[in-house]
């Protein structure tokens, strides 16, 4: 279904006002500024989110819950692997799975050969790398025009093909095919994900509800602390209601698949018309919002520029300003390595639960719904806590953080014992639950914190950013486990470099990130920049300092 690009609307950025409250001492002699509060712009010429459209976005979300690119077609590619592979102590033509087998599995690779988990690794580890380049090199160029808009369309497209693809996926000879058809439905995925998510701060700023919490603000109705804390409250709303809603997701597309796998449990392709059944359902759900997605689109690309190379000079005048948004990117680099760590450890347990299944997609299924089913409640219970008590974004990122980074110390006691550390069936059950309690919301509340420190106006350049240190963060992690596998031939040697990695990084941003402050940098920084609303360029603290002098 093609549709006509929609009419550019320039934006309309005004200058954010400075807030200051004033506090007498017990005398009532003295007077004292405390902290600004700054304001984000809000352009009126954007319209007001519908509801068709939000719900439509919601329903994106909820069939883009990566139960096929994230969880089955990597199942798939490692059961192909495995299938094709050989024990390195029995040789060539032995079965990895067989009696008397080692329990090591390889595949010929480069001449030589590489066990099937680093294989696996390494196709993530390329990946994220490719995420890197796509993020850094369009990433910010979504903010110009309706770029983006069109973005998320075409890479929807590509993750949908490379899923309906997978019916190919027949034999253990294909288990290459499988690798590739896996990490182009893995890219595609996650940049889904990542521009899905710059929309929400937009969103946010547009509801009804926000409109009128502004209008009383400027009325004077409500002093500009609690509009700060209500405009924080309605983007940890939609945040929240759309990793709900991909949860209900999740739940509905591995209820859905019992109906094929169940029946079909004794025939041969029987995962492959699994895949082809939840990329079907993401179609169904997630066409909708390309249909009610309203034009809110940014400035136009500047002369002389194009979409390929802007985002990287736009990315590098940002990064020098590092100093002026020192929390923003303080966040930016640790969560990269926090990231880098829980995407690893969730990679590395489902390699060892798909070992411990015997990649059975069936099982999966039942593992993942009680990983669905906790993570709708936790993601509710969450916000229900925070909406009643007020609770700030960083307080319930610590939390739910605090338990996410003991996974990999779980795993690291499997080093030295099979009792304990993912060695045992109802380890994974229990790994699952605790995922889905704690997990789905830290994913909310990091998003949320990402949308409270970027400047208004500048969502793609720094949700791009974010979506590098998120999704595309699995650069160092993959690559340093799978040589651990490599010469240990011991999955679990891996666990004790990523808790480490992942505690590190926690600290860093637990004592490290002031999210109020960075709040009001970040709008700072975009009034400063208020020119980019009409030239779509970034400007040095020169040409800026320059140009609000003459205005």
């Amino acid at each position: 279904m093609s549709r006509l690009p929609m009419p550019e609307i320039p934006l309309e950025v005004a200058p954010p006002p400075l807030v200051t409250t004033e506090t007498r001492d017990g005398s009532g002699k003295d007077i004292a500024e405390v902290e600004a509060v700054a304001i984000a712009p809000v352009s009126k010429d954007e319209p007001i989110v519908t509801r068709k459209e939000l719900w439509s976005y919601y329903l994106y979300y909820n069939g883009d819950n990566g139960v096929g690119p994230n969880g089955y077609s990597m199942t798939l590619f490692q059961s192909l692997a495995t299938a094709a592979g050989y024990d390195p102590l029995r040789g060539p033509g032995s079965s990895c799975s067989g009696d008397g087998s080692s329990g090591q599995c390889v595949v010929p690779w480069g001449g030589g050969h590489k066990a099937v988990s680093s294989v696996v690794l390494v196709a993530n580890g390329v990946s994220f790398a490719i995420m890197t380049l796509i993020f850094t090199t369009i990433g910010s160029a979504a903010d110009y025009g309706s770029f983006g808009r069109w973005l998320l369309l075409v890479i929807t497209v590509i993750c949908w093909g490379a899923q309906f693809a997978s019916m190919s996926l027949t034999s253990p000879d294909r288990w290459g095919v499988a690798m590739a058809l896996y990490m182009i439905g893995f890219v595609s995925y996650g940049a889904t994900l990542v521009f899905y998510a710059a929309l929400f701060p937009r969103l946010a700023r547009n509801t009804q509800h926000a409109r009128d919490l502004r209008e009383k603000y400027e009325k004077g109705e409500i002093p500009a602390e609690e509009y700060e804390v209500e405009e924080s409250m309605e983007k940890n709303r939609i945040s929240n209601i759309s990793t709900m809603h991909s949860n209900i997701g999740y739940i509905f597309t591995l209820c859905l698949n019992l109906s094929l796998l169940i029946p079909l449990m004794n025939n041969p392709k029987v995962n492959n018309y699994v895949i082809v059944l939840t990329n079907g359902y993401w179609v169904l759900t997630g066409i909708w919002w390309f249909i009610f997605q309203q034009p809110r689109p940014g400035p136009p690309l500047p002369k002389g520029e194009h979409y390929v190379t802007v985002g990287w000079k736009q990315i590098w005048i940002a990064f020098k300003q590092y100093k002026k948004l020192p929390y923003t990117f303080v966040y930016l680099v640790s969560f990269f390595l926090l990231a880098d760590g829980l995407n690893t450890t969730g990679t590395l347990v489902s390699i060892c639960q798909n070992d411990k299944f015997h990649f059975s997609f069936l099982e999966n299924t039942y593992l993942g719904l009680a990983q669905a089913i906790t993570s709708t409640a936790s993601t509710l219970g969450f916000w229900y806590i925070q909406r009643h008590w007020k609770i700030s974004t960083k307080k319930m990122f610590v939390v739910t953080n605090v338990v996410t980074i003991m996974i990999p110390l779980w795993g690291m006691i499997g080093i030295w014992t099979t009792k304990l550390g993912f060695h045992n069936v109802w380890e994974f059950w229990a790994y699952n639950v605790v995922f889905g309690l704690f997990q789905a919301p830290y994913y909310a509340f990091s998003q949320t914190m990402m949308a409270e420190l970027t400047p208004p106006g500048f969502d793609n350049m720094f949700f791009g950013l974010f979506g590098l240190s998120n999704r595309a963060s699995s650069m160092i992690g993959p690559n340093v486990i799978q040589a651990i596998i490599d010469n240990t031939g011991d999955n679990w040697k891996g666990f004790p470099f990523l808790f480490a990695l992942c505690v590190a990084a926690s600290l860093v941003i637990w004592f490290g990130v002031d999210v109020t402050t960075g709040r009001r940098d970040a709008v700072a920084w975009a009034e400063k920049h208020r020119s980019y609303a009409e030239t779509g360029m970034l400007v040095s603290d020169e040409d800026s300092a320059d140009s609000m002098k003459k205005s």
